[in-house]
């Protein structure tokens, strides 16, 4: 590992910690909640397209990925 790397462990049980997370959250929010799927092939359909909808906007992405308190001290 490069010295100029330093590991930060994410405490368990602390998903708001993880960018990752929100976006699942906000994909499910956003796109597949409140629905009843047919079969499993629509399950996947649906979340084929929340993903597509949700990759074709990075500003979306970036406003739930971005904290604050990660970006501090960066400028």
């Amino acid at each position: 590992m490069p010295k100029n790397i330093t590991i930060l462990l994410l405490p368990s049980k602390s998903p708001e910690l993880n960018p990752v997370e929100n976006i699942w959250q906000y994909l499910r929010g956003t796109f597949l909640s409140n629905r009843v799927f047919e079969d499993y092939a629509a399950i996947l359909d649906a979340g084929c397209q929340a993903w597509k909808s949700l990759s074709a906007n990075p500003t979306i992405i970036h406003s739930i990925g971005m904290r604050k308190w990660a970006q501090e001290g960066q400028n």
